[in-house]
């Protein structure tokens, strides 16, 4: 297959770029900047809020199925440049339709737990969508563009949430920062009021890599396999990683005041992806290990 990918430099894009690349697949890698991912792959350094490069780009590569993990991911990014935020969810996912219309390819679009208000997780495949804050409403409006301008034939939503690993140019996401603030002997704040799903980028790109390689259509969770608080969350990592467990300090999200709303009780139902794809969702002790195996391949 021909495959392209967006967000290739990031944290899920990389990892399928790796794993597309060991099943034998030609992928086009598609992000911003410079190419920071190593492999026999084709790179384009496209903006997704370029539509007009975005669709030569992929129109000239003729792919089999686009993987969009790509985008703004910034929830309090979003909130302050709500422009910003529309360009890459809405506009640029509206890009990448067209062009899976006029080549005939997948369109495998990664999606997020956030589409929900977070007061009644953990979600189902069904459950009806209630978004809340800039980062929120645009990527439910993504996914509306995606089934607004695709035959449900070509189309998959793969929702995650929580996604962390370790980066390959220091970027943070939560896991990351957890690892290297407790590391530190540093205390780190965690609310203890919101619930998630947390998922490693390694286990969403496997799982998100079968869908595309499938070409399975509709809706799909794609995250870890269980619904945790943040605190026990942290708990957990210091068990893992042989960290002082009083680091951890419980908060609550009332207390901090935040640029953009967060679901408080949130989380996936990852029935449907563990009865039905050979990449299953993992719980947090391999997730985890997995974490610590990156770790010591990064020491610094």
């Amino acid at each position: 297959m021909r495959v392209a990918v967006t967000g290739s430099n990031g944290l899920v894009g990389r990892r399928l770029v790796s794993q597309l690349i060991g099943s034998g697949h030609e992928v086009l890698g598609l992000s911003r900047g410079d190419r920071r991912v190593e492999g026999a792959f084709t790179y384009a350094a496209v903006d997704l809020s370029d539509g007009a490069l975005l669709s030569k780009t992929l129109g000239d590569f003729k792919p089999d199925a686009i993987i969009n993990p790509g985008g703004m991911t910034d929830v309090d990014g979003c909130e302050r440049d709500p422009l910003a935020a529309y360009e890459a969810n809405v506009s640029g996912v509206a890009s990448l339709a067209k062009a899976a219309r006029s080549t005939g390819a997948h369109l495998v679009h990664v999606s997020t737990d956030y589409v929900f208000d977070g007061e009644a997780g953990p979600y189902a495949i069904d459950a009806k969508p209630n978004p809340r804050g800039t980062y929120a409403l645009t990527k439910h409006a993504g996914e509306q563009t995606v089934k607004a301008l695709l035959p449900a034939s070509q189309w998959t939503i793969a929702r995650t949430a929580v996604v962390f690993g370790w980066p390959s140019t220091g970027k943070n996401n939560f896991g990351f920062w957890l690892v290297s603030t407790l590391a530190q002997g540093k205390q780190v704040p965690l609310f203890e009021d919101q619930w998630v799903s947390t998922s490693h980028a390694t286990n969403v790109a496997a799982m998100v890599k079968e869908l595309a390689e499938k070409k399975l259509a509709g809706l799909w969770h794609t995250c870890g396999a269980e619904v945790m608080d943040r605190v026990s969350f942290g708990l957990r990592v210091c068990e893992r990683f042989s960290f002082d467990k009083a680091l951890v300090k419980a908060s609550r999200m009332a207390d901090v005041k935040l640029a953009s709303p967060r679901p408080a009780k949130s989380g996936l139902d990852v029935t449907k992806t563990a009865l039905s794809l050979d990449a299953k969702p993992w719980a947090v002790a391999r997730a985890l290990d997995e974490l610590y195996r990156e770790r010591q391949e990064h020491p610094s």
